[in-house]
């Protein structure tokens, strides 16, 4: 396995994570907060997917696709709060526009060579992200750092075991 493929493998098994904990839950479900202070389903779905375009536009400019209208603005940290479910999308759309930013992310993958990963990665992320292989590290493992907040929203609603 090359460099290329284990961050397409990382990212498509987040991906597969967040897909286990969400599937089974209804549009309105999403609205729920794991606990008081913390973001809701609906608006992580919608940062991750937000954040993925941003990133990935910092290392292949132009290869993100361009999200709705109105939607990295409905998912930003001044939106966090808000429990109105006009701002948020449905289960299926969240997962449409997540396959498309994914693939979106392996086509650019697919494009860079291993010289490329090494290159510097965005200078406001560099402490974090030294290099666009990194970065793309980021953006494959970013889903798994909020995955934690799903497991508790699917107890207290009863959902089983899914992983």
């Amino acid at each position: 396995m090359n460099a290329h493929d284990a961050l397409k493998r990382s990212a498509a098994m987040s991906a597969m994570v967040i897909g286990k904990y969400t599937e089974d839950l209804s549009d309105a479900e999403l609205l729920t907060r794991p606990a008081a202070g913390c973001n809701h389903l609906a608006w992580q779905l919608g940062h991750l997917i937000s954040s993925e375009c941003q990133l990935l536009d910092g290392v292949c400019p132009g290869a993100a696709p361009e999200l709705p209208a109105g939607f990295a603005e409905n998912h930003s940290k001044e939106a966090a709060a808000s429990d109105d479910p006009s701002q948020f999308c449905t289960l299926a759309e969240y997962q449409q526009l997540q396959a498309k930013v994914r693939e979106a992310t392996a086509a650019a993958i697919d494009k860079l060579s291993a010289e490329d990963l090494d290159q510097p990665g965005p200078e406001h992320m560099r402490d974090f992200c030294p290099t666009v292989g990194d970065m793309l590290l980021l953006i494959a493992s970013h889903p798994l750092m909020h995955a934690g907040q799903f497991v508790p929203v699917r107890r207290a609603l009863g959902k089983p075991v899914v992983i």
